[in-house]
């Protein structure tokens, strides 16, 4: 017991700390959200593309939690489509950031990276989910435990497995049971989960490692791409892609 609770604390000790040192992310009315230079310019990258980034959220919820989004791009557009979920205005929120912009301060990471034609093929797909996820009305975000930005990213990763993407263990929300399944297989199909509504569970497969959700924090293992999946601090070993 006393492992597990240095595991889940912690972690979260250490990015609390890391916070209170100071990131330059207080002030979120004057922080930069500018290109983090993570994307080719459209008429430079003419192959389809999509991206999923995560970065740390707003203020003190970035001790805890990362905010993700999508970006795609079909095969010669002169534009990126990027897709959010938030909590103020319209809940999906169509190009209302910079594709790869700085969230509020925060230089995001990439979680998925496809292009070419994977990425042609399944774009359609992402647009559909995009258009058909169930929480898309006012008052439906829910910053913890879902749904929120999280919920939204996960909903779409599920609805294309071909991808085979993981959302990072500091995406609080990605666990909420938005489709209202409390147990079953995991979209991926190589694996199984429970869910207490993501607040509590478990979750083991292949794709999606060891995953143990407490209170919207994971405490994992990831043995594809070896890394440990810590709460607060998020992966530590191979990069998502």
């Amino acid at each position: 017991m006393l492992i597990f609770l240095l595991l889940l604390l912690g972690p979260i000790a250490a990015s609390t700390a890391a916070y209170l040192l100071g990131d330059g992310r207080h002030d979120w009315q004057t922080a930069d959200r500018s290109s983090a230079g993570l994307l080719p310019r459209p008429a430079e990258h003419a192959d389809a593309l999509i991206r999923v980034f995560a970065a740390r959220t707003v203020r003190w919820r970035g001790i805890f939690a990362v905010h993700s989004w999508i970006v795609v791009k079909e095969r010669g557009a002169a534009r990126y489509s990027r897709y959010d979920y938030t909590a103020w205005g319209e809940p999906i929120r169509i190009d209302g950031f910079v594709a790869d912009g700085r969230w509020f301060g925060a230089v995001p990471e990439t979680v998925v990276h496809v292009d070419g034609d994977q990425a042609e093929q399944l774009i359609p797909k992402i647009r559909a989910a995009v258009e058909s996820y169930k929480f898309s009305a006012d008052g439906d975000y829910r910053p913890w435990p879902g749904p929120n930005s999280n919920t939204f990213i996960q909903a779409i990763l599920d609805a294309v497995p071909q991808l085979n993407a993981v959302l990072p263990p500091t995406a609080i929300g990605k666990d909420y049971p938005y489709r209202g399944d409390w147990f079953g297989f995991t979209p991926s199909g190589s694996g199984v989960f429970v869910s207490l509504a993501g607040y509590l569970g478990l979750k083991i497969g292949w794709i999606e490692g060891l995953e143990l959700n407490v209170f919207g924090g994971v405490l994992g293992l990831d043995i594809r791409r070896p890394a440990l999946k810590l709460p607060g601090i998020g992966r530590i070993g191979a990069p998502l892609v």
